[in-house]
């Protein structure tokens, strides 16, 4: 089975110091860029996060603070990584809710301005667990036959990961091999963001998904209490969140002006 792509799509993992997407820093990248006529290109980096990476941590995938220390950091390295997902789809095991959401804090935190509008993704386990309900390496046993012995180490999971997409699409005929398809399959919900903060009504307008304005229109609050706006930016959200109500923001000033 060969993927079915009309322009390339990049599948990646990330290894970082943690778990909170608005903090943590990224100490291993590794992409896997497939190309529509099924050719291959592979990139795996080590990166200096400029902050501590705790023992816990370094108890899971083996990154320790003197393995980074000469190491590019992400700024560094951000163009490059850049120029080789920019114009491709993404893919990724929970990458939607996780690796997604970090890549994008680490490119504008590198004054990369990295937007999601002209990409799709696929999350992988989104496909597993609503099939199957299991974790990479049993995915990768179930799925492929084959034991995920180096799990943990970026460039390990970025290839499983796209050899149980492929037997997932073998296994099950009610896939479609269509990169947007299989996109809005593997979504659990749509946001604005991608952490979460805002999301869409049945109009399809933004709402925010939190605090005492959940559930209502982000233009109306915007509208009848501009201060929320100013209090987000300051406050400790993720970039991208900040960035996304932003565009809304302008988008509402233009519309006044217009």
């Amino acid at each position: 089975m060969q993927l079915n792509l009309t322009r390339p799509i990049c599948f990646f993992d990330l290894e970082t110091t943690g778990t909170n997407v608005a903090k943590d820093r990224i100490v291993e990248i590794s992409i896997l860029k497939v190309f529509p006529n099924g050719n291959k290109e592979s990139k795996t980096w080590l990166v200096n996060p400029e902050v501590e990476i705790p023992d816990e941590v370094v108890a899971i995938h083996g990154i320790s603070n003197e393995k980074v220390a000469g190491e590019p950091t992400f700024k560094e390295l951000s163009k490059e990584v850049y120029k080789m997902i920019k114009d491709c789809d993404l893919g990724g095991f929970n990458s939607d809710r996780f690796d997604i959401p970090l890549l994008a804090e680490e490119m504008l935190r590198a004054d990369v301005d990295f937007d999601m509008k002209r990409m799709v993704s696929i999350d992988v386990q989104t496909i597993f667990h609503k099939m199957e309900k299991r974790t990479l390496g049993a995915a990768y046993k179930f799925y492929c036959e084959k034991e995920l012995t180096d799990a943990h180490s970026a460039e390990a999971d970025t290839h499983a990961t796209y050899e149980v997409l492929l037997a997932q699409l073998d296994r099950y005929s009610e896939l479609e091999n269509n990169v947007k398809k299989l996109a809005e399959f593997s979504t659990h919900r749509q946001f604005a963001d991608f952490a979460g903060f805002l999301g869409y009504d049945e109009d399809g307008d933004e709402t925010f998904s939190f605090g005492k304005h959940k559930g209502k229109k982000v233009l109306e609050v915007l509208e009848k209490e501009p201060g929320y706006f100013g209090w987000i930016l300051n406050a400790d959200f993720p970039l991208y969140t900040k960035k996304v109500l932003t565009q809304i923001k302008l988008s509402q000033l233009n519309n006044k002006l217009g």
